[in-house]
């Protein structure tokens, strides 16, 4: 069975050799030497000032808008996973949904200033599918309004942007590094911030709000394992390769289906861009749900993601956002991952032309 992604490990010995140092001194959680080995490499990987290693992606988002003292309307975009959402609902705020780019899928900044209110507080965008949302217009709109910038930056480890990670824009970017990231420790994520005084409340939030026997402020149990640690500093040696193999296959998938009337995601030798995945757009859903139905026959299962839109879900108030909605419902991420072998995706890409063409006659 081939998945729409398969988790990177390392050889398992080079995994034990690390996880050994942590086992030999009985300290496993609680900000151990491994958890704090890697957030420093990791700040130096993409250059950022503070980094703090979470237990999971949404749990960051979460503590990002506890910090921000972040109330009332958030504006953010329909076209996410569920957790940029989720997130925003659980801190009892509001979303407020900005229609996306039709090319890049981003949220559309040109849409955002209208949607902005005297109860709205703050921009949480997402860099969807790890290509950069148009960061310089959101920070000039934020700065005019005098509104807080979260970025979801779940996908876009390894995106830079003029000669700067991604993730160091925003008062705060998040990242995920579940097992089904490019960059993972199985499960994780972080927060970024370049802002002394917000890395220390943040790192109070993420732990119970105590130091010791000192408490400070209400919080909440945002920290991870050295066995996770010990994963990401074993995967960041491999981080390089990783991100050459996917645009690779990225390419590969390019070159077969650019010629298609099938809509690809638009990406430029300069684009702010890391490959983390290949989304197609079909004319309808009808032909995608062909299409799924065709590869699922060859045991070969692609993702519909993101779907549904997310200003759809049953809980909230509906808003239109019309070129997300039909988005959603006709994009398909296709396999992509490390170990992903060219034959695999050449029998993906004549299954998905042979779909295309009978539906084309």
């Amino acid at each position: 069975m081939i998945n729409v992604t398969k988790t990177f490990l390392p050889p398992f010995d080079e995994y034990a050799a690390v996880l050994k140092r942590a086992w030999d001194k009985g300290w496993i959680t609680n900000n151990g030497e491994l958890v704090r080995e890697l957030e420093e490499k990791l700040e130096q990987y993409l250059g950022v000032k503070h980094l703090l290693f979470c237990n999971n992606g949404t749990i960051a988002l979460q503590i990002a808008l506890k910090a921000l003292n972040i109330k009332g309307e958030v504006i953010t975009t329909p076209f996410s996973y569920v957790a940029t959402t989720g997130a925003i609902l659980w801190e009892n705020c509001r979303p407020v949904f900005v229609d996306i780019d039709e090319k890049n899928f981003c949220i559309d900044a040109a849409k955002i200033e209208a949607s902005i209110t005297e109860n709205t507080t703050a921009i949480l965008a997402t860099h969807v599918y790890g290509y950069a949302c148009n960061v310089e217009a959101i920070e000039k709109i934020a700065h005019k309004y005098k509104l807080k910038v979260i970025y979801d930056g779940a996908h876009a480890f390894g995106t830079n942007y003029k000669g700067r990670s991604v993730l160091s824009y925003g008062d705060i970017s998040t990242c995920s590094f579940h097992a089904t990231k490019l960059f993972h420790t199985a499960e994780g994520g972080c927060i970024i911030t370049n802002d002394d005084k917000l890395a220390e409340t943040i790192r109070l939030y993420h732990q119970f709000g105590h130091i010791g026997d000192e408490h400070f402020c209400v919080g909440i149990n945002g920290k991870s394992s050295e066995l996770h640690a010990a994963l990401g500093l074993c995967n960041l040696n491999y981080i390089d390769a990783i991100l050459a193999s996917r645009k690779q296959q990225w390419l590969y998938y390019k070159t077969f289906l650019q010629h298609t009337s099938l809509q690809l995601l638009e990406v430029t030798e300069n684009s702010p861009f890391n490959y983390s995945y290949f989304p197609v757009v079909f004319e309808t859903e009808t032909l995608l749900l062909e299409i799924i139905a065709a590869l699922k026959e060859k045991e070969i299962l692609p993702r519909r993601y993101f779907y549904p839109s997310l200003n759809t879900l049953p809980y909230i108030q509906y808003q239109p956002v019309p070129v997300s909605e039909s988005i959603a419902k006709r994009v398909l991420c296709l396999p992509l991952f490390y170990e992903l072998g060219s034959v695999i995706q050449h029998n993906i890409v004549q299954a998905i032309l042979k779909v295309h063409r009978q539906q084309s006659l």
